[in-house]
């Protein structure tokens, strides 16, 4: 389903098309859905002047502003995690405890799998190492386990930054940035719109939160509960933050159905959210139409 939100505000006479910067959301495997929408921006020919996001949505962001397309993503997700043996080889590479001392401080353990090294396993190798490096701005959101806080990565290693956005507590170790703990961008900033106010004219959130998995009447199993109270609870913070800071265009992909950790389905969950590619469209055909 799509939701527009506040007029974008017209521009001065004569300062041609109107801007558009895009915020992408976590939501685990169902941010693979964020694919559609950066292929529906490159086939408008529109390029964000500034891009956010957070867990999935930080890595879907990073590779949109290395310069990557659409179809370039598309490809990769299919050819890495779209094949599960190959994908779970890839994984165990990643997390294989190096060593006893490595063993010894988590080995394989319940949320010890080192994000860092997943990740490199499975980004294109051409996703930017460093911000400075980027041909989009981008601010990566991550959540700092002890100040309390959200922290937005601007600048530095960008690798380190879409790393700690997406350590999903329960799954991964916490990432350490500058003496810090870093987790999931998207437990303080789930949809971080609100970071792009006044930076575009038209201000795109894509949410990919969600709602719990499961069938309704059945008790959830543990893991879905886990993930489905944390869904509940960022469903929440959006929705305090549209009121506050509301973009122009709030989308939510068709992605209920699957499992944060779905991401062995992504062939299956590409196919399922296409739908948000066309809703994109009219809703920014709509937007522009103001312009004019």
């Amino acid at each position: 389903m799509s939701e527009t939100g506040i007029a974008p505000t017209k521009p001065d006479a004569g300062a041609g098309d109107p801007t558009v910067a895009i915020a992408f959301g976590g939501g685990g495997a169902r941010g693979l859905a964020h694919i559609h929408i950066i292929e529906t921006l490159d086939a408008m020919g529109i390029k964000p002047v500034v891009i956010s996001g957070s867990s999935i949505g930080a890595i879907m962001g990073a590779a949109m502003a290395s310069g990557l397309t659409g179809k370039e993503i598309r490809d990769h997700t299919l050819s890495t995690i779209g094949k599960p043996s190959k994908a779970i080889g890839r994984i165990w590479r990643a997390a294989r405890p190096r060593g006893v001392k490595d063993a010894m401080e988590g080995g394989l353990r319940l949320g010890q799998f080192n994000v860092e090294r997943i990740l490199e396993e499975f980004l294109p190798a051409t996703v930017a190492r460093r911000f400075e490096d980027l041909e989009i701005p981008a601010k990566i959101l991550v959540t700092d386990y002890y100040d309390h806080a959200e922290v937005v990565c601007e600048t530095g290693d960008l690798r380190q930054a879409i790393s700690a956005s997406a350590a999903i507590p329960a799954v991964f170790r916490p990432v350490m940035v500058d003496g810090r703990v870093m987790i999931d961008g998207g437990i303080f900033n789930p949809v971080p719109f609100d970071h792009l106010t006044g930076l575009a004219d038209i201000i795109i959130g894509i949410d990919v939160v969600g709602l719990p998995s499961g069938v309704p009447g059945q008790p959830p199993s543990t893991i879905d509960m886990m993930f489905g109270a944390s869904q509940l609870m960022m469903q929440s913070i959006i929705g305090m933050k549209r009121k506050a800071h509301p973009p122009h265009i709030l989308l939510r992909p068709d992605v209920h159905q699957y499992r944060v950790l779905d991401f062995l389905k992504a062939e299956e969950i590409i196919a399922g959210s296409v739908g948000v590619a066309e809703q994109l469209k009219r809703d920014l055909d709509a937007a522009f139409a103001f312009f004019h």
